[in-house]
């Protein structure tokens, strides 16, 4: 054991290490969250592109539905572009999930990318890929 520890102690003296701002447990579980978010949010990514796909192939352009959802009447192409920016927008979070992998594997998780400063856990537990405090996303402190 006192190898180990001597080990540890070498090893941080090279460096001055920064306490770790989160225990093993809950970055665990935030990873264990971002991988699910990112197979839900890769599927629908997946479902909305095929959706647009089938809607061109199976309808004549403009093709205009008269019914409850459609109101007035929707095209193809609008409902294709709909489809195909909803799925654009969920690669974009499979994006960001990707990155907030990278900073926990990094030790950068959980502080602002714009600012530096610690994001709230509270944030964290609800957008477990936040990469900047609310007021830096809002455009409010900390904006360049």
């Amino acid at each position: 054991m006192a190898k180990s520890k001597s080990t540890q102690s070498a090893g941080s003296g090279a460096k001055k290490a920064a306490k770790p701002r989160f225990k093993q447990t809950f970055l665990d579980e935030m990873r264990r969250k971002l991988l699910k978010e990112r197979a839900k949010y890769l599927h629908s990514a997946e479902e909305y592109q095929a959706e647009a796909e089938s809607l061109l192939a199976t309808r004549e352009p403009g093709d205009v539905q008269f019914d409850e959802e459609g109101g007035e009447g929707t095209t193809v192409a609008v409902e294709r572009e709909r489809d195909l920016a909803l799925s654009s927008q969920a690669r974009h979070t499979v994006s960001q999930i990707d990155a907030a992998m990278e900073r926990i594997e990094n030790g950068t998780y959980g502080y602002c990318i714009t600012s530096g400063a610690p994001i709230p856990v509270a944030r964290l537990r609800a957008i477990p890929w936040a990469a900047e405090r609310v007021e830096v996303k809002a455009g409010g402190l900390g904006r360049r």
